[in-house]
């Protein structure tokens, strides 16, 4: 019994307590019933019926998990506990005796026993709660650093309630925008006005620091609370995502200073987990450019769903291992299988695919540096995002692929550079292998994505870091963005509902003025533009200053998704596809400049500048 209970010193004094407030509940039950003057007969009735009172009640108190918890953390599971069991013993008590016919005992005992033994069990244990917690909210009163919250709501209340135990953290108020909030408490903090209230609570409180809790709060409402930390030179940190609180996986160790993703103010993507499920559980799935930063975040995300088979493809040995060491530290059930090799190379894939037979294909792979393929590397674009996306497309087809869905870029939309012109004709590469009764080949376009290898946010943080200049390009200068984890799962969703030849494209908002991003960088940093210059270095070859998601003669059809619509593109057939390839091949020798001219005949959108250096 002991190994049941897991027996340990705080399980015997809590046994312990019980057993003696079982004895005293049904003296004082006998007490009560005849006004504290118990007649004599009925002594010996107590002693005897305590023999089958005590262990009836002992068995119901471990059969129902009393000495699970423990008594700092008692709660309503423990109060519920508690009354069903003494509940349950009391049904069996009164059965027993009554069935006997031998013991003489009140009726009334029978009702009053139970209520004094809850009040007793209960009370004890709330009572040595709300002892802990004055303890430890003495503690960290005369302790830690002190905050401000802003939030009132189901976040704050959680962040509240965790900080009193924290000897880092010393809760000194709460603000919101609420008014109904104002001049209530939440676990004995005062909720002391709204966002204006702050700079005369920071005078009086001698604080540093401003915890944003309200994760699903609006950009609008955490930029204005940013602005106002900054101005008054305070520290601005925020708790985990809604996803995170909602899957309980929020701590005090994953409070954070706020980043310049929290400002962008994405909703949360809703997923068709069934239709998902459905299409990658317990089935292979293949991602080339694995070890990019959409490519891993699609290997992320898809190992949720619990492929029977993941295999990643990179041509990057050094990307490939930190993609294994990190899904492997998951302990993942999927079976995760990392291939070192080239899109291009289609001997390679389809031994691949004889061997591991995938039913749905992420293309990911492709060079994205605008700039470094202007030059130099202009017929390395078109092989490596072209003929590697033909390649890969044919691999799947010989296979009897069922899904493949490529990674575009709104880069592909009235291209000025030849990556993006190489990506537009990856996406008619797609639309032209799409046959009826084969594989369905799905399209996906998209901005840029936050903290990608590529992205600006990496390069603002290190010239921060490094004390400045900040370069942005120009002034002017606007960029679609979205998170990393949002692409992917949209990816994913996209590749659900495509049914082949579609190009699906992204809602990614309103775009983002780069210069406001650096702003917004350098005061989250805690330095103002005074510090931190910003300098504008002129646009780059090939660099637009607004991208689009849709080409002139484009339109765009809505979905079953808010955030996903079909654009309907130029078509193209087979025959065009093959003398593309041809012309590719035969021109990867040529000078760049005679390349871009031909260009313009196989993508009639294409607007770069063939002369620029």
């Amino acid at each position: 019994m002991f190994n049941f209970l897991n027996f340990n010193r705080r399980t015997f004094f809590a046994l312990t307590h019980d057993i003696v407030a079982a004895i005293f509940a049904w003296y004082f039950a006998f007490l009560l019933r005849f006004n504290f003057d118990i007649p004599i007969e009925f002594f010996d009735a107590i002693k005897q019926t305590w023999w089958i009172v005590l262990p009836l009640q002992i068995i119901a108190f471990i059969s129902f998990g009393l000495y699970r918890g423990t008594w700092r953390f008692a709660s309503i599971l423990d109060l519920k506990r508690i009354i069903l069991s003494v509940l349950i013993s009391a049904l069996i008590v009164t059965f027993v005796i009554m069935l006997s016919n031998i013991f003489h005992v009140p009726r009334s005992v029978l009702i009053i026993d139970p209520i004094l033994l809850i009040l007793m069990m209960g009370g004890s244990r709330f009572i040595y709660r709300a002892f802990k917690e004055y303890q430890l909210y003495s503690l960290s009163s005369s302790r830690g650093r002190p905050v401000i919250i802003f939030g009132a709501g189901v976040a704050a209340i959680s962040l509240v309630k965790d900080l009193a135990q924290s000897n880092h953290w010393r809760v000194v108020g709460i603000l919101d925008d609420d008014e109904t909030m104002h001049g209530r408490e939440i676990h004995g903090i005062k909720v002391l006005g709204n966002i204006t209230k702050l700079a005369q609570t920071v005078a009086r409180k001698n604080v540093g620091h401003v915890i944003i809790a309200s994760p699903s709060g609006s950009n609008l409402e955490r930029r204005k609370v940013i602005d106002i930390t900054s101005e008054l030179g305070l520290k601005a940190l925020t708790v985990p995502v809604i996803d995170d609180l909602m899957n309980g996986r929020i701590s005090i160790s994953q409070i954070r200073p706020v980043d310049v993703e929290d400002l962008l103010g994405r909703d949360i993507v809703q997923l068709d987990n069934s239709g998902l499920q459905d299409l990658i559980t317990g089935h292979v799935v293949f991602v080339s450019g694995a070890g990019g930063s959409i490519g891993s975040e699609l290997c992320r995300q898809v190992s949720k769903f619990n492929p029977s088979h993941l295999i990643c493809l990179d041509i990057s040995e050094y990307a490939l291992y930190q993609l294994e060491q990190e899904l492997t530290d998951l302990k993942l059930s999927v079976k995760l299988v990392c291939v070192l090799g080239d899109v291009k190379n289609a001997a390679r894939l389809d031994k691949l695919f004889a061997q591991y037979m995938p039913k749905l294909v992420f293309h990911a792979a492709a060079y994205k540096h605008v700039p470094m393929m202007e030059h130099n590397n202009v017929s390395e674009a078109f092989n490596n995002n072209v003929i590697g996306t033909y390649t890969l497309g044919l691999a799947c087809k010989k296979s009897k692929v069922e899904k493949f869905v490529f990674i575009s870029t709104d880069k592909a939309v009235n291209p000025t550079n030849v990556m993006g012109a190489t990506k537009r004709l990856a996406e008619m590469v797609c639309q032209s292998l799409q046959e009826n009764k084969s594989t369905q080949f799905v399209t996906v376009r998209f901005g840029n994505v936050l903290g990608s290898s590529g992205s600006v946010i990496p390069k603002f943080r290190e010239q921060i870091k490094l004390g400045g200049p900040v370069t942005v390009t120009h002034p002017d200068i606007i960029r679609y963005f979205m998170s990393i984890p949002e692409a992917a799962q949209l990816v994913m969703q996209a590749g659900l509902m495509g049914k082949g030849g579609e190009i699906f494209v992204l809602d990614m908002g309103e775009p983002i003025r780069i210069l406001d991003l650096a702003k917004d960088m350098i005061k989250l940093s805690g330095l103002s533009e005074d510090e931190i210059k910003i300098e504008f270095s002129g646009l780059r070859p090939g660099e637009k200053l607004y991208e689009e998601l849709l080409a002139h003669d484009e339109k765009t059809l809505a979905t079953t998704h808010k955030k996903l619509r079909i654009a309907s593109a130029r078509l193209v057939d087979e025959v065009w596809t093959k003398s593309l390839i041809e012309w590719i091949r035969t021109s990867l020798d040529k000078n760049e400049i005679i390349i871009k001219e031909e260009l313009k005949t196989w993508v009639k959108e294409y607007q770069g500048d063939i002369n620029a250096n």
